[in-house]
């Protein structure tokens, strides 16, 4: 469920970033710093991202942020601090009714259950996605994409509780 990354493109693309500290510069920054593997200095960059949509006080600026760094901590390895995180945006993207955010964060979160191999949470969660992308009229290919990551999970989730059952009757 990771995306594919051309490591050069990315790394050219920072170099272009530089020193720049605008919003959708850091966001930028720690999305490349991410898909490079190159976490800590996501995770500071991402932090620096929600701080400053948060003096912006710009609440959907600070959602994206929040989901951006919840990746990070995806891919750190700190599952339940990325599920809470994304989790509360989700909350807060469908209290305001701001889809796209909200079926961003879903997604996001679906990711976090796959790593975790929490396939049932993760299913709901990407089909969540599927169904809130749909509502906002993506592109056949960004559903198509969708689709395929909803019918990996849930072979996954129905291989998961078969052998869940073999082992309740050995």
């Amino acid at each position: 469920m990771r995306e594919r990354v051309d490591l050069r493109a990315a790394g050219d693309r920072l170099d272009e970033l530089g020193n720049l500290r605008s919003m959708s510069a850091l966001n930028e920054k720690t999305v490349l710093l991410r898909l490079l593997g190159r976490l800590d200095e996501a995770l500071t960059i991402g932090t620096e991202a929600v701080r400053q949509a948060r003096f912006t006080g710009d609440r959907e600026q600070l959602i994206g942020a929040r989901i951006r760094r919840a990746q990070v901590l995806q891919y750190i390895g700190k599952y339940d601090d990325a599920v809470v995180e994304l989790s509360d945006c989700v909350t807060e993207a469908r209290g305001r009714e701001w889809t796209a955010l909200e079926a961003f964060a879903i997604q996001s979160r679906g990711k976090v259950y796959f790593d975790m191999k929490d396939y049932d949470n993760a299913l709901s969660d990407m089909t969540a996605a599927v169904f809130l992308r749909e509502k906002l009229g993506a592109s056949p290919a960004e559903i198509e994409g969708a689709l395929l990551a909803v019918a990996v999970v849930q072979s996954l989730s129905e291989a998961q509780h078969g052998a869940a059952g073999r082992d309740d009757q050995a």
